[in-house]
């Protein structure tokens, strides 16, 4: 059973025949599930900044760490920097 079979198809890229910034983003989830950490990156470079926010975000709810929101506000600028950066690379090379 392969799991690619019940991804989401993108919106975006049915519709209007560009990629999203969240193209990928499913492809890589899954590869880091199987440990292959090189191809999550290849596939969806803002993965690992995003999963680190996660699980910041959701080990704050449960301990109050020191600056847990700093943490919490720094990720999410490098998550969102990593996507722009990545989407905008696309659009010129594509």
């Amino acid at each position: 059973m392969t799991f690619e079979n019940y991804m989401l198809p993108c919106l975006n890229k049915t519709l209007f025949g560009f990629d999203c910034m969240g193209c990928g983003f499913q492809r890589a989830l899954l590869a880091v599930f199987q440990g292959q950490f090189i191809k999550a990156l290849w596939l969806y470079p803002a993965i690992f900044p995003l999963l680190l926010l996660a699980t910041t975000v959701v080990l704050s709810k449960f301990y109050k760490f020191k600056f847990h929101q700093k943490t919490i506000n720094l990720l999410s600028l490098i998550s969102i920097g990593t996507i722009i950066t990545n989407y905008l690379i696309k659009l010129t090379l594509l």
